[in-house]
C-alpha cells in the first residue's frame, strides 16, 4: 500500500512515526517539544504551539512519500473558537485543578452522579471538556459568550493539516471523552453543551473509525484522528479479552468490550475506542505514587532499590496490608480518605516487608478496578501492563497472580503515534478499495515480555484476600 504517518501531539511534545502501511514496521521517526512561555506546562496553551512543533518534528524531509497522516492527540484539551475559526481564548489542556468546582456544580445542575451516568456514561471531572466549559462560562463571561464553535486538540490539528476546511470532525473516541457526546447513543447531548457553556455551540461531525477527514490541496490523506488513549490502545493491537493497565503517579485500567457500558456509580467511565468498539476505564488516584512514598519514608532514593527491597520479603509481606489510599481514592470512591498501613506484628516490622506491602498494595487497588470491569462482564485474559514502573521486578514478580491473568509487558514505544498510523493505514486501505472499512489492518504485535501467574495464582490469590478482608474491614460495602 505504500508509507503512513502517525502523529502524537501530547500535553508537551510532538512524536511522529513513519510507518510500512502494510506491516507497521517504523521506518523513519521526528520528535520536537512544544515551545512553552514561562518555561513550565500551563492550564492553558496557545494551540500555535502544537503546529510550531509539529512542523519541527517533520522537518529534514520526514514525511517525504507518506500517503496518508493519522493524528493522536492530548484528551480533555477544548479549543474554544469564534464563528470566523479564530481561538477565543487560550486551549484549555490537562487536569485544570481550576475546574473541580464546576465539576460538582455540573453534578449538581443535571441532578446527581446517576443521572451523568446515564445520559453519556461519565461523571464530570475537572479534566473533561463539559467541566472546563463550565469553568469558561463562570469566569469568563465574554470568553464563553463569542465562543462559537468547539474542537478538542486532535480535531483542530486535523482541521487546521486540511486548511481549515468549512467541515470539521471528529472521531468517536475523542467525542466520548468531552462529557456531551454518549458511546452508548453515539449521539450528542447538545443541552449539556448549553448547561455547561450557557449557550448552544457547533460541534465536529463524529466521523467512522476508517473514514477519512478529507485530503490536503497537495493529495494527501487525513484519516479521522483520536485521542491518546484509543491510539495507544490502537497501536498495541488490543482486542477482546485484553485489558491495559497504565502504572503512573494514578493508575488506569482499560479493556475493550462490544458495549457501552452504563455504570450509576460512576467508576467506569464509557468511551469508545478508535475502532468501533468500546473502551470503559476505571481509574484509581494511588498507583506509582504509593511506591514513591514508601521508597521515601524507607530513605530509598529510587524505586529500583524499592523493588530490590520487596523481592527479600514473601508474598503477603509478613502479614502487612497497606490499602494505598494515599490522596483519597476514586475506585473505590472514598475521596476524603488516607491510607493504612495494617498487620504490624513485631515479625513484620522490617523495612523489605513495608516494601513488599507497598508493591502488593498498589498492584491489588489496581486489581479491584480491573473487577470492576469483571463484576460488568468484560472478560479479561492478559493484562497489557504500561509505565516505567511495569520494568520493576517486584512488580512483575507479582502481578500476574494478583491480576489472575497472562500480563503482557511492551517494550517502551509510541504506541499512540503508531495507533495513528495503523488508523491512517486504514483510511488509506478503505479509499483505495484494498481494505475493509469494518477491519482495520492487521500489524505485527510489539516486542514484549509475556509473564504467566503459573504456580503462583494460588498464592496471589491468597494475597488479594489478605488484603480484600483489611479493605472490607476498613471500609465495610466500599464497592456496593
Amino acid at each position: 500500500m505504500g508509507i503512513v504517518a502517525g502523529l502524537d501531539s501530547s500535553p508537551d511534545f510532538t512524536r511522529i512515526v513513519v510507518c510500512d502501511a502494510d506491516t507497521g514496521a517504523v521506518l523513519k521517526q521526528g520528535y520536537a517539544a512544544h515551545p512553552v512561555e514561562g518555561g513550565g506546562r500551563a492550564s492553558d496553551v496557545d494551540p500555535q504551539a502544537w503546529l510550531l512543533s509539529l512542523g519541527e518534528a517533520a522537518g529534514g524531509g520526514l514525511l517525504e512519500g507518506v500517503q496518508a497522516i493519522g493524528v493522536s492527540s492530548q484528551q480533555n484539551a477544548v479549543v474554544p473558537l469564534d464563528a470566523q475559526g479564530n481561538t477565543v481564548r487560550p486551549a484549555m489542556v490537562g487536569g485544570d485543578k481550576r475546574a473541580q468546582v464546576a465539576a460538582a456544580d455540573l453534578v449538581d445542575a443535571l441532578g446527581g452522579r446517576e443521572a451523568w451516568a446515564q445520559a453519556v456514561g461519565c461523571v464530570p471531572q475537572a479534566p473533561q471538556p463539559v467541566t472546563k466549559l463550565r469553568w469558561l462560562n463562570k469566569t469568563e463571561p465574554d470568553a464563553a459568550l463569542r465562543t462559537a464553535v468547539l474542537l478538542q486538540a486532535h480535531d483542530w490539528l486535523v482541521w487546521q493539516l486540511l486548511g481549515r476546511p468549512v467541515r470539521r470532525t471528529t472521531d468517536r473516541g475523542g467525542a466520548s471523552g468531552t462529557g456531551y457526546w454518549s458511546a452508548a447513543t453515539g449521539a450528542y447531548r447538545a443541552d449539556l453543551v448549553e448547561l455547561a457553556l450557557g449557550h448552544q455551540a457547533m460541534l465536529p461531525e463524529v466521523i467512522g473509525p476508517s473514514d477519512a477527514a478529507g485530503t490536503t490541496p497537495e493529495g494527501l490523506l487525513i484519516s479521522a484522528g483520536t485521542g491518546e488513549t484509543m491510539a495507544a490502545a490502537f497501536g498495541l493491537g488490543i482486542g477482546l479479552g485484553d485489558a491495559v493497565v497504565s502504572l503512573g503517579a494514578s493508575g488506569s485500567v482499560m479493556a475493550v468490550h462490544p458495549e457501552a457500558l452504563v455504570d450509576n456509580s460512576g467508576m467506569i467511565t464509557s468511551l469508545a475506542d478508535a475502532t468501533g468498539m468500546h473502551l470503559p476505564v476505571v481509574t484509581t488516584l494511588n498507583a506509582v505514587r504509593t511506591l514513591r512514598g514508601a521508597a521515601e519514608m524507607l530513605g530509598l532514593g529510587d524505586l529500583e532499590s524499592l523493588s530490590e527491597l520487596a523481592m527479600k520479603s514473601t508474598p503477603g509481606s509478613h502479614g502487612l496490608v497497606l490499602l494505598p489510599y494515599l490522596e483519597g481514592e476514586r475506585t473505590p470512591n472514598l475521596p476524603h480518605t488516607a491510607g493504612t498501613l495494617s498487620g504490624l506484628r513485631r515479625e513484620s516490622m522490617k523495612p523489605e516487608h513495608l516494601a513488599r506491602a507497598a508493591f502488593e498494595g498498589m498492584l491489588c487497588g489496581l486489581a479491584d478496578a480491573l473487577d470492576v470491569l469483571r463484576g460488568r462482564g468484560v472478560e479479561v485474559r492478559r493484562v497489557f501492563l504500561l509505565g516505567a514502573a511495569a520494568e520493576l521486578s517486584a512488580v512483575q514478580a507479582a502481578a500476574p497472580a494478583l491480576f489472575g491473568a497472562q500480563v503482557v509487558v511492551p517494550q517502551p514505544a509510541d504506541y499512540a503515534a503508531i495507533g495513528a498510523a495503523r488508523q491512517a493505514a486504514w483510511a488509506l486501505g478503505v479509499s483505495q478499495g484494498t481494505l475493509d472499512p469494518r477491519t482495520p489492518p492487521m500489524w505485527q504485535g510489539p516486542a514484549a515480555q509475556v509473564l504467566e501467574p503459573g504456580e503462583e495464582l494460588a498464592v496471589g490469590q491468597a494475597v488479594r484476600q489478605q488484603y480484600v478482608s483489611v479493605r472490607e474491614q476498613t471500609y465495610p460495602g466500599a464497592f456496593r
